[in-house]
């Protein structure tokens, strides 16, 4: 519990009790969003489609595994593959597949809205990329596409959005086609994180677990969750670590903290 409190210096103590008092909404109302998540999701992307997130060129840079042109350390004899999780509308493989050449990359998305969007995108390529619909809560879901083992995995913002009591699942199902010795890169919403001090009454499902006004869920996580969910799962933690960041748009009179958890897990034989 202790290390829920790392962020804490960007958030006052009254804040913080604000947050851990708010009510949790009811099971009936928690089973019915849990139920109709790919719904929402779907109607997310139909109503922005290719507008809402912007190119994260910044995976590059902060995970340099993804620029990487061979996997010596894993088998000389394969390309670098690299399955990406909640891929969207492909604002992370897009970019990526520009900076490295080398890389085949596998991506899913819950939505086939989603999906569909990526597939239709000029820069979608078979020979380098394969874009499928897949809910990856459903144990084995991934097998079903993927049969080679792949060489590194992400999960960016991707986990915050499922149901911690399934978290466990999608690692298991990464793992069922991850590589010995190979990666999960992650990042995703840090406990006290900016936007989960907005929330108002009527939106938390659980501990720092809310949802937002679309109906779309988000977690928002401690060091401690992001460890026992790997290592509990086969992974050895490489990196697990607090990232913030300030969000200033001058224009607009904005200048919020932004934190995040960062890590890198890998699998064991």
């Amino acid at each position: 519990m202790a290390e829920r409190y790392e962020s804490r210096n960007v958030v006052s103590d009254k804040e913080i009790e604000r947050v851990d008092q708010d009510k949790c909404i009811s099971s009936y109302k928690r089973e019915k969003i849990e139920k109709e998540s790919k719904k929402h999701w779907d109607l997310f992307y139909k109503r922005n489609s290719t507008n809402f997130f912007k190119d994260r060129h910044w995976c590059g840079r902060e995970f340099p595994e993804l620029l990487r042109t061979s996997v010596t350390e894993i088998d000389s004899s394969h390309e670098v593959t690299l399955l990406e999780c909640g891929c969207g509308v492909g604002n992370l493989m897009f970019p990526l597949i520009q900076e490295n050449s080398s890389l085949f990359v596998y991506a899913c998305d819950i939505s086939h809205v989603a999906v569909e969007l990526v597939q239709k995108n000029e820069a979608y390529i078979d020979t380098k990329c394969n874009a499928f619909q897949c809910d990856l809560t459903v144990a084995g879901s991934l097998k079903k596409h993927i049969k080679e083992k792949v060489t590194m995995a992400t999960l960016v913002f991707v986990l915050s959005a499922i149901s911690p009591d399934k978290m466990s699942t999608v690692v298991q199902n990464i793992s069922g086609v991850l590589a010995p010795g190979g990666k999960i890169l992650f990042r995703d919403y840090g406990v006290f994180d900016h936007a989960m001090m907005q929330f108002g009454q009527g939106h938390k499902i659980d501990t720092n677990y809310y949802f937002r006004q679309d109906w779309t869920r988000v977690y928002y996580f401690s060091l401690e969750d992001t460890e026992k969910i790997f290592t509990s799962n086969g992974f050895e933690v490489c990196e697990n670590k607090f990232v913030k960041r300030k969000t200033i748009n001058v224009k607009e009179g904005v200048d919020v903290d932004r934190i995040f958890v960062q890590g890198k897990f890998t699998l064991l034989s």
